[in-house]
């Protein structure tokens, strides 16, 4: 894979994870639907889609992935809208990413990876970046709510690890959008008192699951094996930033100067990240 194409599809990742967040706070801040059934939905259109995209690349059905890697990818769906009923997107987008920070970067030293100067500095202003972009929204989250995004980013963290095992990666998401259908069935049937259904809320649920999910996590799953663990993660930051932007344009909030100074940080940790990766290959 060249590097414009590995850039290109990280690239529509990205925009796809931020997508994401501004479909569920649109559908779980300005619809009735309920955050059991819009996790169902998602679950179940990205299935149909990635089944049909499956089928249509390979002409063959292909059911691929593991119960493992289903149930992490139900649990993050599922855990990130129900954090996002009473947290702040601001607080949910910190509590999610710096959990998936310490998941993934966690695992990359385990397995041996190092971080020279160059890295550890881009980390960390990354990170004050992100801080800096969220911080102000920040006020006594509850804690419930923000153990359900620290658990969603835990299993985001590792279903995206267990991403670079994968030898299809279309076929491979395919099977555990699958496989985590009858784990949304369950979580339906002990919320079916509060289940309420909006069309404008199916709407975007589908456009979660067709096009910020599944499209976007096959795109993921693909360019996961050439990406280390850490850089991965780190370019993981960048979502809050493109989430911000898209509340912008779509949800008309604000441009500040806060959300460039951050977007700047993050965006200058991040390639010091990555020339610190470019770096330490020259010299081995």
């Amino acid at each position: 894979m060249t590097k414009i194409r590995i850039i290109l599809l990280t690239s529509f990742s990205l925009v796809a994870f931020a997508a994401n967040s501004i479909f569920c706070r649109l559908a779980l801040k300005g619809t009735n639907i309920d955050a059991a059934t819009f996790t169902s939905i998602r679950l179940f259109s990205g299935a149909i889609a990635l089944s049909f995209l499956t089928y249509a690349t390979q002409k063959k059905m292909i059911i691929s992935g593991n119960w493992i890697s289903a149930f992490m990818l139900f649990l993050y769906a599922a855990c990130f809208s129900f954090a996002y009923i009473s947290l702040p997107a601001a607080t949910g987008a910190l509590l999610l990413f710096g959990a998936v920070q310490i998941t993934m970067i966690g695992y990359g030293f385990q397995i041996g990876e190092t971080l020279d100067i160059t890295k550890i500095c881009g980390i960390i202003l990354a990170f004050a970046g992100l801080i800096y972009l969220l911080m102000p929204g920040i006020k006594s989250p509850s804690l419930v709510s923000s153990i359900f995004m620290l658990t969603a980013g835990v299993a985001w963290g590792i279903y995206s690890l267990r991403g670079t095992r994968s030898n299809n990666p279309t076929a491979t998401t395919s099977g555990n959008f699958i496989r985590a259908i009858p784990f949304s069935i369950v979580l339906n049937i002990f919320m079916f008192d509060n289940c309420n259904l909006d069309n404008d809320g199916i709407l975007l649920a589908v456009l979660s699951g067709v096009l910020a999910s599944g499209a976007g996590y096959a795109i993921w799953y693909s360019v996961l094996p050439i990406i280390k663990s850490t850089n991965a993660s780190v370019l993981q930051l960048i979502v809050p930033v493109l989430a911000s932007l898209g509340g912008v344009i779509i949800i008309d909030e604000p441009l500040t100067l806060r959300i460039i100074i951050a977007s700047i940080m993050i965006l200058f940790g991040i390639s010091l990240v990555l020339i610190g990766k470019l770096h330490t290959k020259t010299n081995t």
